[in-house]
C-alpha cells in the first residue's frame, strides 16, 4: 500500500542542474499562483528554494494537501497526460522554481529513462494515494438508484480519478454543497470539478471532456490506431509506442476492458498475490503514455474505410482519424439475460462487473451472481467479503466444467456463498430498481425467489464488432477471422490485393489486425490477450515496411 513516503522524491543538486536545461528558472513571492486549478496540460514545477504549496478543493473547502521543498516537484499524472489539473499550486514561501513546460516535459520523459522512471513512479503513487486517502477534488452528487450517477462514478473509477460521492438521502453534506452553488434536487446529478466548475446532469462524455480525458482533435493521424483498450489493446499500444510508432488508442469507456472489471486476477504471471483488473489496466495505461501513446476515452468507433494506402476511422461523434495500420482490440462483452425489460434495471441493481464501487453499494445485502466462468468466481468471492449472502446461479451441472479449480474450491468453502447449479434466472422484480428475482431449476422445473437488490451478470461473450464493415470476414458468431482462419475465397470477396497471405493476426483487410477476445479462436485469458497485443507489433512493422518499399 502506498504511504506518504512513497509520493515524494528529492533531486540532488547535480540532477537539478541537468533538469535546468529543460525549463526556465522563475522567482516568486509567497502567495503567487504557479498553476491554476483547472489547467489543461499543466507544467512541471520543481522547487529550487522556498516552498511550493498544493491546495485541493474538497467537500469541506480548499485544503492544503502537500508542500514541496528544494529538489521536490509538484503535480500528478495530469502533468504526464495533459489532462485537467484539479489542484491549485502556489508559492508558499518566497523562493525560486524550475518550470518545465508540458511539451518539454514530454520530451524529457521520452529522452531520459532516469528521470522518466522517477517522475512516472511518483506521479502514479500520488494518484493511488489520493484514491486511498479520499483527497478527491471531484465530487458527484446524486441518488444511489440513479443509473446516470452510476455511469459517472464508473467512468471516474475506471480512469483512476479520485472522487467523493454523496447521496442526498444519506445526510446533510450534499444539501450543503448544493446550496452553496445554488443547485436544487431537480438538477441532479451534478459533478463538481475542483474549485469552481459544476457540470449539471452531465453525460459520461461531457464529464470526460471536462476532465481532459479526450483531447483528440478531428483529423488526427498516427502510424497505428488501436480500437479498444483492454489487455490486448494496451499491450499493442505499449509495444508499438516503445518501438517508435505513433499510436492513438481509443476506448468506448476506459482502459481495462472486460478484465478491468475483475476484482482480483491471481493467475497472471508475476503477481503471486494477485492484482485487480483495474490496477493492471492503470499501470499499463501509464506505461503507454510514458512512451508517447495517446489514450482517449470514452469515444466509440463507428466505421472504418480504405483511404489509399491508409485507413480512415470514423468516431460516433463525427471525428475522423487516419492511420496506416489498425489494431482491432474491441473485445467482447457479457450478454444480457433473455428477460424483457432488463434494460430498466441496468445501473439500478444489475451490473456487469464487481469492483470496489459496486461492493460499496451492496454492503451487508443479499446479492446474486450469474455465471460459471473465472470472472463470475472472482466476483462472487470478492463480493462475499461485503455482502450478507452471495447466491451463485449457473445453468451448467458443475462449475468445474468452466471455472479454474482454485476458484471452485474457494466458492465451495466460503460460508457466505450458496452455489445453485442447473438453474436459470427467469424474472426480475422491482419498481424503482431491482428488488428481487425468480429462478427455475432446469432439472426439476421447480422455482425459487430471492429478495436481492443486486444482480451481477457474467454470462457468455458477444464480440464488439458491429461497427466493422461487412467486407471484414467474421465467423457466424461475429468474431473476427485472422491469418489461416480466412479461406482463400473469403479473401477474394473481401478484396485482398496483396501477393501474400494475411499474417497470423491480420484480418481480410491488409494492415488491419485483430487481437484478444474479439478474434476468432483466441484464448479468453488476460495473459493470452497481452501476448497477442505485443506480438502483433512485429507484424505491423513488416507491413509498414512493405508500403515504404513499394513507394520507393
Amino acid at each position: 500500500m502506498t504511504s506518504p513516503a512513497d509520493v515524494n522524491h528529492t533531486f540532488t543538486d547535480a540532477e537539478l542542474d541537468e533538469l535546468a536545461a529543460w525549463g526556465t528558472v522563475e522567482s516568486h513571492r509567497a502567495g503567487e499562483l504557479l498553476i491554476v486549478d483547472g489547467t489543461m496540460a499543466p507544467d512541471c514545477i520543481v522547487t529550487l528554494s522556498g516552498e511550493v504549496h498544493i491546495f485541493a478543493n474538497s467537500d469541506a473547502g480548499p485544503k492544503r494537501v502537500g508542500w514541496m521543498e528544494r529538489g521536490q516537484f509538484a503535480g500528478d499524472l495530469s502533468v504526464l497526460t495533459g489532462q485537467r489539473h484539479l489542484s491549485r499550486v502556489e508559492m508558499g514561501v518566497e523562493g525560486a522554481i524550475l518550470r518545465i513546460p508540458h511539451a518539454r516535459f514530454q520530451q524529457l520523459i521520452a529522452a531520459n529513462s532516469h528521470y522518466s522512471d522517477i517522475f512516472v513512479r511518483i506521479f502514479a503513487a500520488r494518484r493511488e494515494f489520493s484514491n486511498r486517502r479520499g483527497f478527491a477534488a471531484v465530487i458527484v452528487i446524486g441518488s444511489a438508484r440513479d443509473r446516470s450517477v452510476y455511469a459517472l462514478r464508473d467512468l471516474l473509477a475506471k480512469h483512476g480519478v479520485a472522487h467523493r460521492w454523496f447521496d442526498p438521502a444519506d445526510g446533510p453534506v450534499a444539501a450543503h454543497l448544493l446550496a452553496e452553488r445554488g443547485i436544487d434536487d431537480a438538477q441532479l446529478p451534478v459533478a463538481i470539478l475542483g474549485a469552481a466548475d459544476v457540470l449539471v446532469q452531465p453525460t459520461p462524455e461531457q464529464l470526460a471532456a471536462g476532465l481532459g480525458l479526450d483531447l483528440l482533435p478531428d483529423g488526427a493521424t498516427a502510424d497505428v490506431i488501436v480500437v479498444g483498450s483492454g489487455p490486448g489493446g494496451l499491450a499493442a499500444a505499449v509495444y508499438a509506442a516503445s518501438e517508435g510508432l505513433t499510436v492513438i488508442a481509443i476506448d468506448s469507456l476506459a482502459p481495462g476492458g472486460q478484465a478491468g472489471t475483475s476484482s482480483k486476477i491471481e493467475n497472471y504471471l508475476g503477481f503471486p498475490t494477485g492484482i485487480s483488473g483495474n490496477e493492471l489496466a492503470r499501470r499499463a495505461t501509464v506505461q503507454a503514455q510514458k512512451f508517447g501513446a495517446r489514450l482517449v476515452a470514452p469515444v466509440r468507433a463507428s466505421a472504418i474505410e480504405r483511404d489509399a494506402d491508409a485507413y480512415c476511422l470514423s468516431l460516433a461523434d463525427g471525428r475522423r482519424l487516419r492511420s496506416r495500420a489498425v489494431v482491432i482490440a474491441s473485445g467482447a462483452q457479457y450478454q444480457r439475460l433473455p428477460i424483457d425489460g432488463i434494460e430498466a434495471y441496468e445501473g439500478r441493481g444489475i451490473f456487469y462487473g464487481a469492483t470496489p464501487m459496486e461492493a460499496q453499494l451492496c454492503s451487508d445485502a443479499e446479492v446474486t451472481v450469474v455465471g460459471a466462468g473465472n470472472s463470475a468466481g472472482q466476483g462472487a468471492i470478492y463480493l462475499a467479503s461485503f455482502a450478507k449472502k452471495v447466491h451463485v446461479i449457473f445453468r451448467r451441472a458443475s462449475l468445474r466444467e468452466t471455472m479454474s479449480e482454485y476458484l471452485v474450491k474457494r466458492l465451495e468453502e466460503h460460508p457466505n456463498i450458496a452455489i445453485i447449479p442447473s438453474t436459470d434466472v427467469t424474472a426480475l422484480h422491482g419498481a424503482e430498481g431491482l428488488e428481487g428475482l425468480t429462478y427455475r431449476c432446469r432439472e426439476t422445473g421447480s422455482e425459487g425467489h430471492c429478495d436481492c437488490r443486486f444482480l451481477f451478470l457474467f454470462i457468455g461473450a458477444r464480440p464488439n464488432t458491429g461497427w466493422l464493415p461487412k467486407e471484414m470476414v467474421c465467423d457466424e458468431r461475429g468474431f473476427v477471422k485472422t491469418g489461416t482462419d480466412i479461406a482463400p475465397l473469403e479473401l477474394v470477396r473481401a478484396g485482398w490485393s496483396l501477393d501474400r497471405m494475411p499474417s497470423r493476426y491480420e484480418t481480410s483487410w491488409p494492415r488491419i489486425y485483430a487481437v484478444g477476445d474479439v478474434r476468432k479462436g483466441s484464448v479468453k485469458r488476460v495473459a493470452s490477450s497481452v501476448g497477442e497485443g505485443s506480438v502483433v507489433v512485429s507484424d505491423i512493422h513488416a507491413a509498414l515496411a512493405e508500403i515504404s518499399s513499394a513507394a520507393s
